[in-house]
């Protein structure tokens, strides 16, 4: 789930995921099996700064389904191309250097691993509820503004309910970041939205997640995020999302997908 925590994806994501572990759940899981993909996110916002930054990242995407658990490694690659200030998933923060206020960096991001254990399912209600743990490592580089040097820990409560097509879903967690370069705080984190099933293979969802300020002057995030998703056939699936930014910790818009096939 990105939340931003639903994605970001997104970071995703993301970075990248704009959709959420309740769709997947919504089907059975094969056990035992491993998925791997990429993605691709192209930004764009000003975050409050009087300058515009677009970053471009691209996932390398990692997963493992053993029921009840779901395991995900998530590896971004970046171009950032703006404000020096500008941090992937964190906004404009004081990065104590404003000898150069545009600058173009490339690199490696944070590692993020999440766990989510499918806890509770009920079939005559068809209501559930997954529990997901998130640690992000602080592998990017500081001085390129590729990562706030901090590690991360977050928790989130993720419940949906099927009505027949539909599928509404939320999620609500915190975030507990240590070490870096900032003055970092918990955070909260939120999730709500729906899918539609087309067909078989189809969907389509829309949802709104954020994220409260992480730290003292630094803004919070809030998104609305619609996203597509087709399971092309056993082992292939795809995505493609857009996103709007509704704070200055967000970018003003996104686009971006994903594929992931199973092996």
């Amino acid at each position: 789930m990105r939340s931003s925590q639903l994605m970001r994806l997104v970071a995703a994501g993301a970075a990248l995921c704009a959709a959420p572990a309740a769709l997947a759940q919504a089907q059975a899981q094969t056990s035992g099996e491993w998925s791997a993909g990429a993605g691709i996110e192209y930004t764009s916002g000003d975050y409050g700064t009087s300058t515009t930054t677009k970053i471009l990242a691209i996932p390398f995407l990692l997963r493992y389904d053993t029921e009840p658990w779901t395991v995900k490694f998530s590896l971004p690659l970046y171009r950032i191309s703006g404000a020096r200030s500008v941090v992937p998933g964190f906004g404009a923060v004081d990065r104590g250097n404003s000898r150069r206020r545009d600058t173009t960096e490339t690199g490696l991001g944070d590692l993020t691993t999440t766990f989510t254990h499918h806890t509770y399912y009920d079939r005559a209600s068809e209501f559930g509820f997954d529990l997901t743990g998130k640690l992000k490592l602080p592998t990017g580089e500081e001085d390129k503004g590729l990562s706030t040097g901090s590690t991360d820990l977050t928790f989130m409560f993720e419940p949906y309910k099927r009505f027949g097509r539909l599928t509404a879903f939320g999620g609500l967690g915190f975030t507990s970041m240590f070490g870096g370069y900032l003055d970092l705080r918990n955070t909260f984190n939120y999730a709500i939205g729906a899918s539609h099933k087309l067909d078989q293979g189809d969907s389509l969802a829309l949802a709104i997640e954020g994220r409260t300020a992480p730290a003292r002057g630094v803004p919070a995030q809030r998104e609305l995020i619609g996203s597509w998703s087709r399971v092309v056939d056993k082992r292939l699936r795809v995505q493609a999302y857009g996103l709007i930014g509704l704070a200055n910790g967000s970018p003003d818009w996104g686009i971006g997908g994903s594929l992931l096939h199973a092996f």
